[in-house]
């Protein structure tokens, strides 16, 4: 405050305003810093973009293995009628593996979205294989590729993998996330994780 009195009292204006500016240095500083803030600003919008892109691939996975465990409860009796003596089809057991991916090509991700229609999702299948078999679909545009596959569908020693494969720039190089779910004496075991390869590559 003294010194704002003083230079007011002065006749030297030109050495008060010297003393009041900036120098080229701190503005210098100044620069520097809000472009250090700007790098990091948009590095945290990108990751958090990927992150909220990425939740469709963990969710739909974590739906895909509850699906696949309702399955595997689900009775699958046939329709036919059972003539005398005969056996049906097991009742408990896994979806077999799907007969296609969805999209069926990679290319159709790679840096935008695929609307999938009705007959992606079981058209290749049967009752008791695949999408059709699961009651899993998209309505929604999506990002990612997925594929079921089962290892076995016994009920006791059966097991599945599920995969959501991406590529939301474009630039060929792949995100995965798998799910698995195995039968350990009888009983369905899941995955506690997806296990997540380059999630947001």
């Amino acid at each position: 405050m003294q010194w704002g009195i003083e230079c007011f009292r002065s006749t030297d204006r030109t050495a008060c305003n010297r003393q009041r500016a900036f120098t080229l240095i701190e503005l210098m500083i100044v620069v520097a810093i809000v472009g250090v803030l700007a790098v990091l600003a948009v590095y945290g919008v990108r990751k958090y973009l990927a992150n909220a892109k990425s939740a469709e691939a963990r969710n739909s996975l974590g739906q895909i293995a509850k699906d696949a465990a309702t399955a595997v409860e689900r009775e699958k009796g046939m329709t036919a009628i059972l003539g005398s003596g005969t056996l049906s089809a097991p009742l408990r057991a896994f979806c077999g593996t799907a007969a296609n991916t969805v999209p069926t090509q990679m290319s159709a991700v790679q840096g935008k979205k695929y609307q999938s229609q009705k007959t992606d999702w079981g058209s290749a299948d049967t009752p008791l294989t695949g999408w059709q078999c699961l009651k899993f679909s998209l309505e929604e545009p999506q990002y990612y590729e997925y594929e079921y596959t089962a290892t076995n569908t016994s009920p006791n020693t059966g097991g599945f993998t599920a995969n959501a494969h991406g590529d939301l720039n474009g630039d060929g190089v792949l995100s995965t996330f798998m799910v698995q779910g195995s039968a350990q004496n009888g009983v369905i075991a899941i995955s506690p994780n997806i296990q997540e390869t380059n999630p947001e590559e």
